[in-house]
């Protein structure tokens, strides 16, 4: 069984990202973090495309997933890994700053694990990046990886 925790975090702004990369590296929740900014880089990295062709095998342990990138936006990231057979298992989460009800109610439609919004407070965001990582990346025991490369 594999031990090696990946996460994916498509985030397009840089601010978020280091934040997010900062609380999980304090807290040593994954091997590896892959960061990718729009949706369309995601689903190369998902699809092992373009600058991923060469990935290593499997898939992230969970992905974190902005709604409002360029591109390809995140419900449309999510829409397309919950119609995969092959990647529909991997929990994915929205964090997002958009407090919309149309994209909470979208996002939960779509078949999303969770859907937190950024807080704004510096110490708020950190924590909250700790618990989903924690949660996602070392309690929540992730599915085999069984899925057929593309």
């Amino acid at each position: 069984m594999e031990t090696f925790k990946r996460i994916l975090l498509a985030e397009d702004d840089e601010r978020d990202v280091e934040l997010t990369l900062s609380a999980l590296e304090e807290c040593k929740l994954a091997n590896e973090v892959i960061v990718v900014n729009d949706g369309e880089q995601a689903l190369d990295f998902l699809y092992c495309r373009g600058k991923f062709m060469n990935r290593p095998n499997g898939n992230p342990a969970v992905i974190l997933l902005d709604i409002k990138m360029p591109k390809v936006t995140g419900l449309e990231v999510l829409r397309q890994i919950k119609s995969d057979e092959n990647l529909k298992i991997i929990p994915t989460v929205i964090l997002t700053s958009s407090r919309e009800e149309k994209d909470l109610i979208e996002g939960y439609e779509l078949g999303v694990n969770s859907y937190v919004v950024k807080p704004v407070d510096f110490e708020e965001f950190i924590r909250a990046v700790k618990e989903l990582g924690l949660f996602w990346a070392i309690i929540n025991e992730p599915p085999p990886f069984t899925a057929k490369r593309n």
